[in-house]
């Protein structure tokens, strides 16, 4: 006999109506670290490509206040301070930090520059939002986290793809039991490669921290901590054409396959590579496939679209056996929106949903996929974040 409300009209009004509830913790908290300001002040280093997308979310930010921006190209640094009316402009860190007075350090600068430049801000008591990865190595990242609690600030690192409302989706179904025991998962994200800078493709470059690290993020968030790793990572393209550097022989992989055991037992794999043709480009407008995949004894789910520009959420069960689409609206989420976000948590002292230890441990992952590609091994964790992440 049917139920007056099936699980499908259950969870179609949950996606509507209840996932935005889902977005923060449940036990959100007045913190010590509040700021008093109604806004943040905020310093953005790193003025290429990627600051045309943060700036502006930046801007219309209500929590924000942009003081200063910075790049080692200083016209970079002026021409940006000057769209957005910015009102302090510096061509290195040491200037940045002894001029304007400013709270957060948002971080846009090469992965390679990560770690430095952070270790130096949290130095100088700034709270730092920094683009993925936070550091270069797991040891770094936890030494940064170290160094932030000694000085009072706090740390924070990309991606927030746990942020959209697909991933709220996604965990409460989950926690549910909407799947039975899950076994397995899969994600995947691979484009033909970046072409305006030679980073991507030098020594600790590469597909994992650029391309990888959403879709680990994503699984790890809602199967929890990973107990080993093995992995395969070579280069397919040897050499490459960039912008900035021209011709260049590529160190780091572009081309990567992790296989990862969870500690609850699910095992899940990540795919990524720039030497895949993908008809939606770099930016992946259009994209209606899945890209992330979930498998249990009960039930599948898959996230459409990337996680970090999610459309939706196919679920099929044992109890509604019909593949139902879920969370078609995005809401706010944008993936540039992190550094938003922890302004907004600095001001009103509640906590994000985005993790630093959940950083670390993708950071970790990374880390020893590397490890299990030159050794041949498999590659056990010590490090984990709260999970659930959303109750």
């Amino acid at each position: 006999m049917k139920k007056q409300i099936s699980r499908k009209d259950f969870l179609n009004k949950m996606s509507v109506a209840g996932a935005a509830a889902f977005l923060s913790p449940m036990a959100l908290h007045a913190s010590t670290w509040k700021i008093k300001e109604e806004k943040i002040k905020v310093g953005v280093i790193g003025c290429g490509s990627v600051s045309n997308v943060y700036l502006p979310h930046l801007s219309k930010s209500p929590h924000v206040e942009l003081v200063s921006t910075c790049d080692i190209k200083p016209e970079r640094a002026k021409q940006q301070a000057e769209k957005f009316n910015i009102p302090n402009h510096y061509p290195h860190i040491d200037q940045m930090l002894a001029g304007a007075p400013f709270a957060l350090m948002v971080n846009l600068t090469n992965m390679q520059e990560h770690y430095r430049l952070n270790k130096q801000a949290i130095q100088a008591g700034k709270h730092v939002w920094s683009e993925k990865p936070l550091a270069n190595t797991y040891q770094q990242g936890a030494e940064l986290l170290k160094l932030a609690k000694q000085k009072g600030t706090r740390l924070w690192g990309a991606p927030a793809v746990v942020n959209s409302p697909q991933f709220a989706f996604m965990s409460k179904a989950i926690q549910e039991g909407k799947l039975g025991k899950v076994a397995a998962a899969h994600g995947h994200y691979g484009h033909e490669g970046p072409d305006w800078s030679a980073f991507f493709y030098e020594e600790l470059g590469g597909s994992l921290p650029d391309l990888a690290v959403y879709n680990l993020a994503t699984i790890t968030g809602l199967l929890g901590p990973v107990k080993s790793v093995v992995a395969m990572l070579n280069i397919i393209t040897p050499t490459r054409n960039t912008g900035d550097k021209g011709k260049i022989k590529v160190v780091a992989e572009d081309n990567a396959m992790v296989l990862m055991e969870h500690q609850s037992g699910v095992l899940s794999h990540v795919q990524s590579g720039f030497n895949y043709f993908d008809p939606y480009g770099h930016a992946g407008t259009g994209q209606e496939r899945p890209t992330i995949s979930l498998y249990g004894t009960e039930g599948n789910m898959h996230l459409i679209g990337y996680d970090w520009a999610p459309s939706g959420v196919d679920m099929a069960t044992k109890e509604e056996v019909e593949t139902t689409r879920y969370v078609t609206d995005p809401g706010t989420y944008v993936w540039q929106e992190g550094a938003s976000v922890i302004a907004k948590s600095l001001v009103t002292g509640e906590e994000p949903l985005i993790d630093v230890e959940h950083s670390l441990h993708v950071l970790e992952i990374i880390e020893a996929a590397r490890k299990s590609e030159k050794t041949g091994e498999r590659i056990a964790l010590e490090s984990k974040f709260k999970w659930p992440m959303i109750s």
